[in-house]
């Protein structure tokens, strides 16, 4: 059963403020085809509603960090600046991105 109609769209499309041709308006009911189409077959799954939502993708309790040790020869906080264009002490000033 489709939810979604032509008056639908053309409702919610004129809500928004958004001219749709006939043709668009077309394409979007067969992309909600489409979606519905495919939430009936995740809704057929066996058990679906027993299965606990993921919100992340990996167990994190399976993830090893690595060690915050130093590995090697340090480099001189001096060397490193010398890439910087505009320094102040230890410090690099940075361009500002936000407003």
């Amino acid at each position: 059963m489709n939810n979604f109609t032509k008056e639908k769209i053309d409702y919610y499309a004129n809500a928004l403020l958004i001219g749709l041709t006939n043709e668009e308006r077309d394409m979007i009911l067969k992309e909600f085809d489409e979606i519905e189409r495919n939430i009936n077959i995740i809704n057929e799954i066996p058990n679906i509603k027993e299965v606990d939502p993921q919100s992340y993708p990996f167990d994190m309790e399976a993830l090893d960090l690595r060690s915050d040790e130093i590995e090697g020869e340090e480099i001189p906080i001096d060397i490193l600046l010398r890439n910087a264009d505009k320094t102040e002490g230890r410090e690099v000033e940075v361009p500002k991105v936000v407003g």
